[in-house]
């Protein structure tokens, strides 16, 4: 049984061997065993601490296969981007020039050096082994939107406005395209180099050295336009996810490598907005079934995992035994349950 949990110390040695995979480089899941034994340590202490509104806290799930105990993927959520600095990334804008004389007006895409998402909740860190677990869609939506369940349970703990940056398009040597059209000539330092010194890329060394007044598209080489919003090869699942969760691209593209930035009120993600509390009951489930999301609602013990039910039309759920058992429940208790294609489900 595959279920989502959140880390511990103990999970260590096969995060850090998922952070040195093939695939884009993570800023936020770092091929460093100090940086990710502080990433999994912030988590169990934000998991333990009280908390009333959104803070410095951050989160760190892993996907575990019970029967084995191996760990297949990775999701993070910061309860708020650029706590302490500001969250910089470009913002799509659309600037007019126009001439009454000349009867010109004409419209010109430029992007514009923006902090607008700082203080949002921000998703990060994921990562899911299709090496292992092949392309079936349903578990790294288990995954990504794992997490999600976790914000519907506890709202408090997070913004109503959430975010999540993607890695953009790289070579096959790891060379960006639009940092070396763009940021290359600001700080003269390779992509890979930026990537593990910006460390969340909220460092205010990037409004200081940045470029400030509109970047105009036009003048960005083509290879560079070409890319701007595309995610990398690597990320285009957590891509699709994204999507099928209900955030959109098009506002921001990343400051670094132009990788697209989804967005979304947190009241119009479908983990959120279709969600529903259940009281669970162990028995057999019988009849016509579909995938449903369903977590129990604790916080340092949180549990999430898929399960075909019936269409869940009353206050109880009915569990099959193993499934209760994995999610740490008895009779009675409360567990939240969402469609995994929840659009228009009610």
């Amino acid at each position: 049984m595959l279920l989502v949990r959140p880390s511990k110390l103990s999970d260590l040695p096969q995060i850090e061997r998922m952070a040195r995979s093939d695939g884009p480089v993570l800023h936020s899941l770092p091929p460093d065993r100090e940086r990710l034994q502080q990433r999994v340590n912030d988590s169990v202490h934000s998991l333990r601490a009280d908390v009333d509104c959104p803070g410095e806290e951050s989160y760190l799930f892993v996907l575990e296969d019970t029967a084995s105990g191996q760990l297949h993927g990775t999701a993070g959520i910061m309860a708020v981007a650029g706590y302490s600095e500001p969250f910089y990334a470009f913002r799509n804008e659309v600037l007019v020039h126009a001439s009454r004389e000349l009867k010109v007006n004409h419209r010109v895409h430029a992007l514009v050096t923006s902090h607008e998402l700082t203080g949002r909740t921000r998703l990060t860190g994921f990562y899911y082994d299709e090496a292992a677990l092949g392309r079936n869609m349903a578990l790294p939506q288990l995954l990504s939107r794992a997490r999600m369940m976790f914000i519907a349970q506890h709202r408090e703990r997070f913004n109503n406005e959430i975010f999540s940056v993607l890695p953009g398009v790289t070579d096959d040597n790891g060379r960006s395209p639009f940092w070396d059209a763009v940021g290359f000539k600001f700080f003269r330092r390779d992509f890979a180099e930026m990537e593990m010194a910006s460390g969340g890329r909220s460092r205010t060394f990037i409004a200081e050295m940045m470029q400030v007044d509109p970047l105009y598209v036009p003048l960005i080489a083509e290879d560079a336009q070409r890319v701007m919003g595309e995610p990398h090869a690597g990320a285009r699942i957590n891509y699709r996810c994204h999507l099928a969760e209900g955030l959109e691209p098009d506002h921001f593209v990343d400051l670094f490598d132009a990788g697209p930035v989804l967005t979304a009120q947190l009241d119009v993600c479908r983990s959120v907005r279709y969600s529903r509390l259940h009281t669970a009951r162990r028995g057999e489930v019988s009849g016509d079934t579909v995938p449903h999301l369903v977590s129990n609602t604790l916080t340092a013990d949180f549990r999430c995992l898929l399960v075909d039910l019936p269409p869940l039309l009353g206050d109880e759920v009915i569990l099959p035994p193993q499934v209760a058992d994995a999610l740490e429940i008895v009779d009675g208790d409360a567990v939240r349950c969402v469609p995994l294609n929840s659009e228009g489900a009610r």
